[in-house]
């Protein structure tokens, strides 16, 4: 299978506008997630999708590829199945450009996950261990069944501990994705789903198509980077 990553890179993100190249250290925060991609050695190839010139300014001086796509997607995705709509590609891995600590041992799990056919989309989730980041509506939330096929995710608290005697795991979604290439394009011709809508959480369009996401545990892969405190966080995780 020719595996590829592309980063979809956009510049006026909702919460933070203009985080992609805001610094960590001596790099840009774009620049951190794509040489940390690079050097997993796990893809025939790695591209950043953006519509802003300065992010591909920025990546063409570190000698990587770019293209560049429209400015009215509503979502990574998105951006990532008009990118690669003319490539011969089987799996297609989306980490998002504001995920500096990427690690090659979750995405090699990822990539594992397609040795079974029957999977079309996957995706990452780590352990919540602080109650701070179970109550954040910035950070999401997924609950899997016993074939570790998602079953929903939220920005609220699932599963909820209704009964407090109950031992419950819950879990963060990475939002890392593993698509085959199919999945993706079909994806682009559904419009936004109602729950998807409502939570603002692309994946539930797969969810309320009927299409689950297979997820891979990982341990905590560093920092996501939604607002001005999460690169504060990251600047000293660096």
């Amino acid at each position: 299978m020719k595996k590829i990553a592309v980063i979809p890179a956009r510049f006026a993100a909702t919460r933070f506008p203009g985080k992609l190249m805001q610094m960590m250290g001596n790099k840009t925060v774009i620049a951190t997630t794509y040489i940390a991609t690079i050097e997993t050695g796990l893809f025939d190839d790695v591209i950043v999708a953006t519509d802003c010139d300065s992010i591909r300014g920025e990546i063409q001086r570190l000698g990587g590829k770019v293209i560049m796509t429209r400015t009215d997607h509503e979502s990574g995705s998105d951006r990532i199945a008009e990118a690669v709509a003319l490539l011969e590609v089987d799996i297609i891995v989306n980490v998002q450009g504001d995920t500096p600590f990427v690690q090659r041992e979750a995405l090699q799990k990822l990539l594992h996950l397609f040795k079974d056919r029957t999977v079309q989309v996957a995706s990452l989730m780590d352990v919540i261990t602080d109650k701070i980041s179970l109550h954040d509506p910035n950070v999401v939330k997924v609950c899997v069944d016993r074939n570790m096929n998602s079953l929903f995710f939220s920005r609220s608290v699932i599963t909820y501990p209704r009964n407090t005697a109950s031992t419950i795991t819950h879990y963060r979604h990475i939002g890392v994705y593993g698509f085959r290439k199919e999945a993706l394009l079909q994806f682009t011709l559904w419009p936004a789903t109602p729950l998807e809508d409502a939570e603002k959480i692309e994946c539930l369009r797969y969810l309320e198509h009927g299409v689950p996401l297979r997820m891979a545990l990982t341990p905590p892969m560093g920092v996501d980077i939604n607002t001005p405190a999460d690169l504060e966080k990251a600047i000293k995780l660096l």
